[in-house]
């Protein structure tokens, strides 16, 4: 069997071809279009000189456009590169030159960002929008087949920003994905009548491989949601009676603030799920009370394809924990001599088995730092297990701050900081927010004799980091307190003013 992820849309749209395979409100698309549609994508690309083993970054929104291109690049062999349509040019340019892209794939929208950083690398720009597809496919051979791949062969790069640094490429492998939909079919048992909520962004791991390669790969209806509004999410859920609904949970939360949220009828829902962070146990009583459908909560990271583990609807369910282990997928918890610890003990989780990432793209050091010898993936995460093996994830990574469902790591955005003339000193943190978890703070001093106000220093953030990265809220203190070596000691910082 030929492991290529293009298959799923293959597979599907031989068996159902009819059938919608995705809908954005008024337009549905069956399976037999999509995939046609995808043999084109894939013969303009060949045309425009991509070859199996190349990289094509993707900027596209939650639109059909998504799965045209990213299936399209799949079946030919190449690998796919999906980036956030949020990106600063100075970010575009970081994914496109360290993945070494040949092309990449743009929403006419968010245009002037990726065509700065292309035309300053050399990279092939196809801008796309929602009529000129016809054009660009006019005349073109479609792609016929599905290229040949291993297993091991990387079939996406998702970059993931850690701790400190510029963001890394994780390389997911056909056989990485494809295991975790396995996993994830075993756990939702999906169908072909089911309809999936497309609310989560294409262009992250959980909305790419939950959503989206989870439904095609049942026959699924998928019904996109392009930017998130409560209101709009209860609509589509009683228009296109959606069955399985994905979200984060700040998406849970604004539904309920929903003021007429009773006057719809979401009566076809037979199962939710929350992931991306973890989801008050307040908020699961309160929708589930009011919604009457039960909330599965997982857990993963891009590293892991994403989903490691979740609760179950054949289980107990413990809220506030992120539930077991998925089937062929292990954890532990370790001490920082990597010895394994017992029932409530707090330490590191790690993760092994066939959905943990080839490695980050050409880093080898890296790699060898989150990866050991014997295939266990260090999160960086605190957790705990207990007696029944459900692990509770007790604090997540030193430094990354939730907003609004997208992780934010402060490095980078204080990187950006540090290259205001005026700034001498940045530490960037998160506050708690009642809709979005957590805000972006930052604490700045200045140069001896320099300064710049508070409006300045956000505009700066913004040129450099996306829309969801940058400062809300700017400290301006004569001294960050340090230790003994100089290092920022970010939890002597008083932000009690934001109720932190």
């Amino acid at each position: 069997m030929n492991p290529n992820l293009a298959t799923l849309l293959t597979e599907s749209a031989a068996k159902f071809p009819e059938r919608t395979a995705i809908r954005l409100d008024d337009i549905a698309i069956p399976y037999a279009a999509l995939d046609q549609t995808s043999k084109l994508v894939a013969g303009l690309l060949e045309a425009k000189g991509v070859e199996a083993g190349d990289r094509v970054g993707i900027m596209l929104p939650n639109v059909p456009h998504f799965p045209f291109v990213y299936f399209g690049v799949l079946r030919m062999g190449a690998r796919v590169v999906p980036m956030n349509v949020l990106l600063t040019a100075r970010e575009v340019k970081h994914y496109l030159s360290n993945s070494g892209a040949k092309l990449v794939v743009v929403w006419e929208d968010f245009a002037p960002a990726a065509k700065e950083a292309a035309d300053e690398l050399g990279v092939e720009l196809v801008t796309i929008n929602p009529t000129n597809v016809g054009e660009l496919i006019q005349g073109i051979e479609p792609y016929e087949g599905v290229a040949e791949v291993a297993e091991d062969d990387t079939a996406v790069i998702l970059y993931t920003s850690g701790t400190t640094g510029q963001p890394k490429g994780a390389e997911l492998t056909h056989a990485n994905i494809r295991s975790n939909i396995e996993g994830i079919k075993r756990l939702f048992d999906p169908n072909e009548t089911d309809v999936f909520f497309g609310g989560l962004p294409l262009f992250h791991v959980f909305g790419q491989t939950v959503a989206m390669n989870g439904a095609f790969s049942a026959g699924a209806e998928l019904t996109l949601l392009p930017r998130f509004d409560p209101a709009k999410a209860l609509e589509i859920i009683q228009r296109d009676k959606v069955t399985i609904f994905m979200g984060v949970p700040t998406m849970y939360a604004a539904m309920l603030q929903v003021p007429d949220r009773e006057r719809y009828d979401i009566s076809s829902l037979r199962l939710c799920v929350s992931g991306g962070a973890a989801l008050p146990v307040e908020i699961i009583r309160a929708f589930e009370s009011e919604f009457d459908t039960p909330i599965l909560e997982g857990y993963g990271l891009s590293e892991t394809s994403p989903v490691a583990s979740f609760g179950r609807v054949d289980m107990e369910r413990k809220p506030g924990t992120i539930g077991t282990p998925i089937d062929g997928v292990e954890m532990r918890i370790v001490d920082e001599e990597g010895k394994v610890l017992g029932v409530g003990d707090v330490g590191e989780l790690q993760i092994k088995g066939p959905n943990v990432m080839k490695g980050y793209w050409q880093m080898p050091e890296a790699t060898e730092k989150a990866i050991d010898a014997d295939g266990w993936f260090a999160t960086g995460d605190m957790a705990t297990v207990d007696s029944d093996g459900y692990y509770s994830i007790v604090d997540r990574k030193k430094e990354m701050i939730l907003r609004g469902g997208y992780n934010v790591y402060p490095r980078e955005v204080e990187e950006v900081l540090y290259e205001h003339p005026a700034v001498a000193e940045a530490a960037v943190m998160g506050v708690p927010h009642d809709e979005l978890g957590e805000e972006i703070v930052a604490i700045i001093s200045f140069k001896e004799g320099e300064s710049a106000t508070e409006d300045e220093l956000r505009a700066h953030a913004k040129q450099g980091v996306a829309a969801y990265k940058y400062p809300r809220h700017i400290v301006i203190v004569d001294e960050l307190p340090k230790g003994p070596t100089g290092k920022i000691l970010k939890r002597e910082i008083d932000l009690s003013q934001f109720g932190a």
